[in-house]
């Protein structure tokens, strides 16, 4: 008989320290059972993750695995990350089950397990890549582009998710094995060095909380210190890209490789959750915050730069070069939520809600097998070269670097687990979705077709107060026909609760410090950020300007993208001049005819055809 996910330890996931603010609930105690993510779920566990194990043999990623455990011929294919694709598919198989236990997943996983399991030395290393490419006396040779500590972190992330989800244990029995490896060869007395891609710090900590060994903090704690004292510049190799150029509490900003920054930092926060390093838990919130008001997208999106995938300067946020990576919004919302575990904050609620809604979602298509590497804020027609990841070129089933795929599957299939958390005398909600909590002896249902209706029921089943989230752009909820402070918890002790949060579409002016979209503005409603797309104009994108007086009317259509609420306004086409030179002022004084201006959900973009699109228009 196969085991159940009750059948499972009661670890908690993500983030279970028990010195933060507030704790994560425990496996199976919240669930989404419909509205506006359930049927995402669905399609990722029924098409998405059985597709990308296909994808990954094609890629070529399982044979790696396979030969490095004696099985078949060949030679290793790249990249040299390989191995942490297979591994984030297996965290979202295990999630996935745990969500919705299916025996041919369970399968699935225990086939690739063994193959997994085979393939590791009996030292307790694992790179396939390495293993197959350089021999045993590669190990670590090239530490900072060869991703070994960051497949590893991968690998336990899994092992931890499958053995809480399904109760099999042999992952992790391979993951205790590699990090007793990386103690016994790691450390101020051992090899000084760390992985150019962080992730092994929030690996070790979670099997840490799920083992209780106190190694693994110890050495995850290393790593976050060991950082910004120079072992990468020594390497011959520039620092900042690596978030290696100033130890982490003395850091003021996120800076680099956006993926690599967000992951280092959740990692740093579960070290100082699980150490109470508060000196630390400050950093990164100073760290956090100057990363959300300077270096943030409008969708949440993160990273500004093509080159590097990096963090741009303070307000360097253009949106049609926007590189904005699915990996890093993914990554954003783990340590937005680490910072929220541990502070309590509505804050860090507030950032993982707009992340989730606009700058992780728009990553995948409505039917959930088709990515987006980069999320631009604008397109023009043309506006990369194909590099395979260019917007302008659609959304795809796969890429040569596939980080962005199996990371959304995992996402999607653990999303119950960052709706809610406990204290010890209330359950606290931050992010709303129809379906229900078990907390203790009391259950609570909730009721709601957010992010479209503003209306959000709650029944109890039980005693238990239950604090509300109340977003920072909700100005005049209510709860239960009283107002509420916005950008707070609302704290209620009733069996029914009828929360209402306005949702009148917001006109959002950009910040005048961000050049490219100086005098422009975007259009939200709830936690949605809005794009204009070209299919639904009568005039060109790149040619609208909006009337600032224009009122905004939203109207929900069932038959369109999956079922979206649409806004519409008014705009005037452009000026006389379309470009080129000589410019006039005469010219730029012509005025256009006026239009309807019709824009969509963020996420929803791409879903029909490929065509021009804009985040922020100018005003006309």
């Amino acid at each position: 008989m196969s085991p159940s996910p009750d059948s499972a330890t009661t670890s908690r996931s993500p983030a279970a320290s028990g010195n933060g603010r507030w704790q994560p609930v425990g496996l199976g105690q919240a669930k989404i059972t419909g509205g506006f993510w359930a049927p995402r779920q669905t399609r990722n566990g029924e098409s998405a993750i059985p597709s990308g194990q296909d994808q990954l043999e094609t890629a070529g990623n399982l044979q790696n695995l396979r030969l490095a455990a004696g099985i078949g011929e060949g030679e290793a294919i790249g990249p040299v990350f390989a191995d942490s694709d297979v591994y984030k598919w297996l965290e979202a198989a295990a999630w996935e089950y745990g969500r919705n236990p299916n025996e041919d997943l369970l399968k699935r996983q225990r086939e690739l397990t063994a193959i997994v399991a085979a393939a590791q030395r009996e030292d307790g290393y694992l790179d396939s890549v390495v293993q197959l490419r350089y021999g045993d006396e590669g190990r670590y040779k090239q530490l900072v582009w060869s991703h070994e500590h960051y497949c590893a972190g991968h690998l336990i992330q899994a092992a931890v998710a499958q053995v809480r989800c399904t109760g099999d244990r042999e992952l992790l029995d391979v993951a205790i094995k590699i990090a007793d490896h990386l103690v016994a060869t790691f450390g101020d007395d051992k090899t000084v060095d760390v992985d150019g891609h962080p992730v092994i710090e929030m690996a070790l900590v979670e099997l840490y909380r799920e083992t209780g060994t106190a190694a693994y903090l110890d050495l995850a704690k290393w790593f976050v210190e060991a950082r910004g004292h120079g072992i990468i510049k020594e390497h011959g190799h520039e620092p900042t890209y690596f978030s290696d150029r100033l130890p982490v509490r003395e850091a003021t900003t996120v800076e680099g490789h956006s993926v690599r920054a967000v992951y280092l930092a959740a990692g740093a926060a579960d070290v100082a959750l699980e150490t109470g390093d508060t000196e630390l838990l400050d950093a990164l919130k100073t760290q956090f915050d100057h990363m959300w008001s300077t270096k943030t997208y409008i969708t949440g999106g993160l990273g500004a730069r093509w080159e590097g995938e990096a963090f741009g300067d303070e307000y360097e946020l253009p949106p049609d070069r926007a590189y904005a990576e699915t990996c890093a919004a993914i990554g954003g919302i783990q340590w937005a939520w680490r910072m929220l575990i541990a502070t309590g904050d509505a804050f860090y609620a507030d950032a993982i809600e707009r992340m989730l809604y606009n700058g992780f979602l728009a990553g995948v298509s409505l039917k959930g097998t088709e990515y987006f590497y980069v999320n631009a804020l604008q397109l023009r027609g043309a506006a990369h070269a194909d590099t395979g990841r260019s917007p302008m070129h659609g959304r795809r089933g796969w890429f040569d670097c596939a980080c962005c795929p199996p990371n959304i599957m995992r996402t999607l299939a653990s999303l119950d687990g960052y709706l809610a958390s406990s204290s010890d005398d209330a359950v606290q909600i931050h992010q709303y979705a129809a379906g229900t909590l078990t907390v203790g002896d009391a259950t609570l249902t909730v009721e709601t077709a957010y992010p479209w209706d503003g209306a959000v029921r709650i029944t109890v089943d039980g005693s238990v107060a239950v604090e509300l989230r109340i977003p920072a752009w909700a100005e005049g909820a209510t709860v239960n026909g009283k107002p509420v402070e916005a950008g707070t918890y609302a704290r209620v002790e009733a069996n029914e609760i009828d929360l209402q949060l306005p949702m009148a579409a917001r006109v959002i002016a950009a910040d005048p410090r961000v050049d490219a979209v100086r005098g422009c503005v975007a259009l939200e409603r709830g936690p949605l950020v809005y794009a204009v797309e070209q299919a639904d104009q009568q005039a060109n994108v790149d040619d609208l300007h909006l009337l600032p007086e224009a009122s905004v009317a939203a109207s929900h259509d069932d038959g369109l993208l999956d079922g979206v609420t649409v806004l519409t306004t008014r705009g005037r086409i452009g000026t006389g001049h379309h470009g080129g030179w000589p410019f006039t002022p005469e010219a730029a004084d012509q005025v256009g005819d006026e239009v309807d201006v019709v824009a969509v959900p963020y996420y929803a973009w791409a879903n029909r055809e490929i065509g021009a699109m804009r985040v922020w228009l100018p005003r006309a």
